[in-house]
């Protein structure tokens, strides 16, 4: 999931602020499911979800200190991780044309209205 800073859209983002990785499953209702078309074999369950070789490089969260002290160090704060160059663009647009099953940029029937973020960032 990309979930890029687009606050001179006025969409909010998560500045100075505790984070956490999180994730669930769901039971494949429709509107994640192409329209019904991917079936829950139930027969599967319980279903299990889990992280392999994950690997998080941040700073500690703390109430005494708002900012790392590391800031602007990591490789994730320099330049060339700003965005993805056009390679990479086009491998993104493989992977999502090819593995993803639902995204809200081009889900009209649940959004009429699309999102700024979705139009500006090729996400539709």
């Amino acid at each position: 999931r990309v979930f890029k800073n687009s606050q001179d859209l006025g969409v909010g983002y998560p500045f100075n602020q505790p984070m956490k990785v999180y994730s669930s499953l769901w039971n494949a209702d429709d509107w994640a499911t192409r329209g019904g078309l991917e079936k829950t074999d139930w027969s599967k369950a319980p279903f299990v979800a889990s992280y392999k070789g994950f690997y998080i490089d941040g700073c500690e969260a703390s109430v005494a200190q708002s900012t790392c002290a590391t800031q602007g160090l990591r490789w994730w704060d320099q330049k060339a991780f700003d965005d993805l160059d056009g390679l990479q663009w086009r491998k993104l647009k493989h992977v999502r044309d090819k593995y993803t099953i639902y995204n809200y940029c081009s889900d009209r029937k649940r959004y009429p209205t699309m999102s700024p973020e979705c139009a500006r960032d090729r996400d539709a």
